[in-house]
């Protein structure tokens, strides 16, 4: 993808890696460039069991969708939705209940540019480029599509651990929650303070040099169990991702400390 960079939007700088690109090669996607690669791959050297916890948020996030579908969810928004792989939102709540209507949003420019160039003719999905505290901007664009006096799927996967502390993250996943109907649904996952494999802080601390405008912060269970404020959780709560609700054997990492390298939970709005 990198050899041909003709499509790329104007402003970006291919040379700093992005988050949603560094994911999307280790899903073994092609949206990405070779700075992201060098930055996955010297990750990947450090600590090889990050592409497994990549795979298994992927593999939460069917779960999830497909529960809230069959809940009878029909419109969802997904927060810091990253590149376009195999698998995608709309995708997974289309074979449940089609006519499902999807809304990504990314700041990444990249990333938004890859969905717009899949999405483009399909009337019941929309992209939207914003920083997730842009909460006014985002209900805004997503009020095209979504009707917000009705439940809505919400999806913040991966994201909130690139939220410092000073930006309050529980703060501003309540000013999603406040303007949720009753009914809706949140699902969350987030890189673990407290899992311990081999190499994570070394990668952590790898990944926040080599990307300084992204750094991320894993926290503890009892810190992200905060941002379901104000949300009933469901069973089996936040738990390791590959635990929530697994369809069998392959929803889980051969290492079990990998299992518990993302939170995940799923949640109601009474």
């Amino acid at each position: 993808m990198s050899n041909n960079l003709g499509w790329v939007p104007p402003g970006v700088d291919t040379t700093v890696p992005s988050p949603a690109r560094v994911y999307d090669y280790w899903l073994g996607g092609g949206h990405n460039f070779a700075p992201d690669r060098a930055l996955a791959e010297k990750i990947l050297q450090i600590m090889p069991g990050v592409r497994d916890a990549a795979r298994l948020n992927r593999s939460f996030l069917r779960r999830a969708a497909l529960h809230m579908a069959e809940q009878g969810v029909r419109q969802f928004l997904d927060i810091g939705s990253g590149i376009p792989t195999v698998g995608n939102l709309h995708e997974i709540v289309r074979a449940e209940a089609p006519g499902c209507r999807v809304v990504y949003v990314d700041r990444d420019p990249v990333a938004v540019a890859h969905s717009e160039l899949i999405l483009a003719g399909d009337r019941d999905t929309a992209v939207v480029q914003a920083d997730l505290r842009d909460s006014d901007e985002i209900f805004a664009a997503a009020g095209r599509l979504i009707d917000f006096d009705r439940p809505v799927g919400l999806f913040m996967l991966l994201v909130l651990h690139f939220v410092p502390d000073e930006w309050d993250p529980a703060a501003i996943v309540g000013q999603y929650r406040d303007r949720l109907a009753p009914g809706s649904f949140l699902a969350l996952s987030h890189a673990s303070a407290e899992a311990k494999p081999s190499g994570m802080d070394e990668a952590v601390q790898t990944y926040n040099v080599r990307s300084s405008a992204n750094q991320a912060f894993p926290r503890t269970h009892d810190e992200v169990l905060a941002f379901f404020g104000g949300f009933d959780l469901v069973e089996p709560g936040l738990v390791g991702c590959p635990s929530w609700r697994p369809d069998g054997e392959g929803d889980f990492a051969a290492n079990p400390e990998i299992n518990e390298v993302p939170f995940a939970g799923v949640a109601v709005k009474p």
